[in-house]
């Protein structure tokens, strides 16, 4: 049987069980991916497919040191090229710091071409005045300025109400958004257990401390750690830390296409309200 309309797209014919996403550049519902050394190639394969739901690209820790500088170079305008913030990983900004050269440090992220700064203390103890001069340095040479609060070693971990008073005061003196610390592997770290579970107390601590949680970037590695920032605060939760093979398998549980975002949909009443469109009840 043939089709008597032919559609170009599925959207022209499927609704999304949990709606649209916004287009970019967007305010909201952004994904951060981390990158441990994808090839030139990769990365070209990877912005040719994923290109609509990537907003930041990361050079992971310190890879962005270990690269040949022309490959470095080329990546960085390649990744631009498609409206992409890519910037290299707050633990390399750290290791600039211990050694006194955060100047020189922001002059050659700048140099190279990177759009965006990622300041963070999640190994090293960072002095409040030097966390602000960072975030003010890196402003003034037009950055987009992203911070990170939350420590890599969950024996050193701070309070929801600590990471509350940083993250205001961050935001204060001019950060974009303020990330909150899960690694790259989503174990240990942040407010994520030993199994990688997010720990429920911790986090309504903390949101009961924020103005605007919509301002914070929750690395979020895993995928049942994605699935459950999604289902608690909506397909436009900011997410950090997507491996970039997953970033299409994120991007279907935000808009409902897959199994435990579709339950989601089904109980809040999606599909009675698509039964009713086609009886024309609504």
């Amino acid at each position: 049987m043939s089709c008597p309309v032919r559609s170009r797209t599925w959207k022209d014919i499927l609704n999304f069980p949990l709606g649209v996403r916004q287009a970019k550049p967007r305010e909201q519902g952004l994904t951060m991916i981390i990158d441990k050394g994808l090839g030139l190639g990769e990365t070209r394969d990877l912005l040719h497919l994923c290109d609509p739901y990537i907003d930041f690209w990361k050079l992971g820790f310190g890879t962005s040191a270990l690269y040949l500088p022309e490959i470095l170079e080329e990546k960085i305008q390649l990744v631009k090229s498609f409206g992409i913030q890519i910037y290299p990983g707050g633990t390399f900004l750290e290791v600039a710091i211990l050694q006194n050269k955060l100047k020189e440090y922001l002059y050659m992220a700048k140099e190279l071409g990177f759009t965006a700064i990622e300041i963070s203390d999640g190994t090293i103890p960072l002095q409040a005045e030097v966390r602000e001069k960072a975030i003010a340095l890196a402003a003034s040479l037009d950055f987009l300025v992203l911070t990170e609060v939350g420590k890599k070693d969950r024996t050193q971990r701070r309070t929801p109400a600590q990471l509350a008073r940083q993250i205001k005061n961050d935001l204060a003196r001019g950060a974009y958004r303020v990330i909150l610390e899960g690694r790259d592997s989503g174990i240990n770290a942040g407010i994520y257990d030993e199994r990688g579970c997010l720990s429920g107390r911790e986090l309504e601590e903390l949101l009961a401390c924020l103005d605007d949680p919509r301002l914070l970037i929750w690395e979020a590695p895993l995928k049942s750690q994605q699935q459950e920032l999604i289902l608690k605060f909506g397909p436009d939760v900011n997410l950090g830390n997507i491996p970039p093979q997953e970033v299409l398998s994120l991007e279907a549980l935000r808009v409902g296409l897959r199994s435990d975002t579709l339950q989601s949909a089904i109980r809040n009443g999606f599909f009675d309200r698509e039964q009713k469109k086609l009886a024309g009840l609504t």
